[in-house]
């Protein structure tokens, strides 16, 4: 097999936590090829621009570049400027790849001859909420079927957690679309596939992921994930299932049938109440093998998920939507 040479781009932003053990699971790869690390800092407030200096003086293949956004997509495309080698990979802070991941995923771009390869996010916690919150997130109970959170057989995908471009790919495309603030990865492969490319799942890869580490985080994140999604479907026509839709009708079903219950008749409560037993019961096997405190913690984390992803989708501004449509198409990268 081949080995070209490799980027590694990862955008970060208060990352103190993960960001050096994230960069020493690329640095310690088993991979042949030449490869370069290229890391995005947004304004941190904690030590996180002192941490990716230290990694920048122990190993030459580590280099920084500023993102005073402080957004993702800014971040990935001043990286991908930056960056120079013919396959790119992208890495968040708090993502930590398997020791074959790079090496995996080149062997499955020449294979496929995929556009982008994917796989696994593979949800780890350190804690019993984080373990909780890591069940709820690799459940489909939790996020129904897609694939990159519960697993499947090698296919074609719509998208894939993080991925691993042909940088020609990205070139073509652009890079990321700057305003999308959230779902970016959704967006460029929707791009990528409507422009003819294949995207291409495999359990062979996983990154070990780092769960929010509180309801109020998570919900955050999943209210963000929810708005961005509906930005999307807006943006592209046709990009939208019923999995996507499930969350804001649960949302509104259970708040109906809730005023129901209270105002007019208690046969109301039964919407919430079957919402509940259902997130009771799907925590079961969802926890199995965990402390009796972390399986405790799975119906919360479910109901946040839910509750804050329908939220988010049924409050997203129309506003967002054209502000994306007047910026249509990001600007084309050029290799530094």
């Amino acid at each position: 097999m081949r080995h070209p040479a490799v980027s590694v781009i990862m955008p970060v932003l208060n990352e103190e936590r993960h960001l050096r053990h994230a960069v020493e699971a690329i640095l310690q790869q088993e991979y042949a090829g030449e490869m370069e690390v290229v890391v995005a800092l947004g304004p941190s407030t904690d030590r996180t621009d002192e941490i990716a200096a230290q990694l920048v003086a122990e190993d030459a293949r580590v280099k920084t570049v500023p993102n005073p956004t402080g957004r993702t997509p800014a971040a990935l495309n001043a990286a991908i400027k930056a960056s120079k080698h013919p396959i790119v990979v992208r890495v968040d802070g708090h993502g930590m790849l398997s020791a074959n991941y790079i090496a995996t995923a080149v062997r499955l771009l020449e294979e496929t001859g995929a556009q982008n390869v994917g796989g696994l996010m593979f949800a780890e916690g350190e804690n019993d909420w984080e373990h909780a919150v890591a069940a709820a997130m690799t459940s489909k109970v939790g996020v129904g079927n897609a694939a990159f959170h519960t697993g499947g057989e090698a296919q074609p995908a719509e998208t894939v957690y993080l991925g691993v471009f042909r940088r020609e790919a990205l070139e073509q495309q652009g890079g990321y679309n700057v305003e999308f603030i959230r779902a970016q990865d959704w967006e460029l492969n929707f791009r990528i596939r409507e422009a003819g490319g294949l995207i291409w799942f495999s359990p062979e890869l996983k990154v070990s992921y780092r769960p929010r580490p509180s309801v109020k985080a998570l919900a955050k994140q999943y209210k963000d994930y929810g708005r961005w999604r509906h930005v999307v479907a807006r943006y592209h026509e046709g990009s939208i299932n019923l999995r996507y839709l499930a969350p804001p009708t649960a949302v509104c079903a259970i708040a109906a049938g809730t005023v129901v219950g209270a105002l007019l008749t208690p046969w109301g409560f039964v919407i919430p109440g079957g919402y509940l037993a259902a997130i009771v019961a799907g925590s079961v096997p969802a926890g199995k093998g965990l402390p009796l405190k972390a399986r405790a913690q799975i119906p919360v984390a479910l109901a946040t998920m839910h509750m804050s992803w329908g939220w988010g989708f049924l409050t997203s501004p129309r506003a967002l939507a054209k502000k994306v449509i007047a910026s249509r198409r990001p600007a084309v990268l050029k290799q530094a």
